[in-house]
């Protein structure tokens, strides 16, 4: 029989209170508060909470506190990522982050879902569905990303965007629901 954990893993249906899951979270919260706590210049001390909380980083990322995530170990960051102040990363699905990445302040991540009928939903039993972010994206303030989104590379997210649906490489999109505006023309050598 599959562990609670590895349900959730799987987006199959889970049961949020299972003591591993509860230990998981604590555990993530304990050291989000810690490093939210720590100041500008504790440099080494706060490299070593993110590698702890989030041990599947590349090189150089940097994430201005506050930031909240439910476990972190599902989340991935590429290289050269920056995500703005007041972060949230719902990661009860994988959450991938590619390089050169830049999210603007309070960008919300959700990887969690609820089951749309209420009997389902007053079970208490939730999912998740992964959500992946390509490289060199840059996502505006106080956009929302829902569970199960793709933003393909070079995107640019306008602010205060719901990302409901995938969005492709190379374009400008926003709004609620975020759609795409325009193709993003790549600038040509010297301008």
């Amino acid at each position: 029989m599959r562990t609670q954990r590895e349900r959730m893993l799987a987006g199959e249906p889970y049961d949020p209170a299972d003591p591993q899951l509860v230990a998981e979270r604590r555990r993530a919260r304990d050291l989000c508060r810690d490093y939210n706590a720590s100041g500008s210049g504790e440099t080494e001390r706060r490299a070593a909470l993110l590698r702890e909380l989030i041990p599947d980083s590349g090189a150089n990322p940097t994430i201005e506190p506050p930031f909240f995530c439910d476990y972190g170990g599902h989340i991935s960051l590429g290289d050269d990522v920056f995500l703005n102040f007041d972060c949230v990363i719902l990661d009860v699905a994988p959450v991938r982050i590619g390089s050169h990445v830049l999210f603007g302040p309070g960008v919300h991540v959700y990887a969690a879902t609820h089951p749309m009928d209420a009997d389902e939903r007053r079970s208490g039993l939730e999912s998740g569905r992964p959500v992946t972010i390509g490289d060199d994206v840059w996502i505006g303030g106080g956009t929302i990303v829902c569970p199960g989104v793709r933003i393909g590379d070079r995107a640019v997210i306008g602010a205060g965007s719901v990302v409901t649906r995938d969005i492709p490489a190379d374009v400008f999109a926003a709004g609620n629901p975020c759609r795409v505006i325009r193709r993003i023309e790549k600038s040509p050598p010297g301008d």
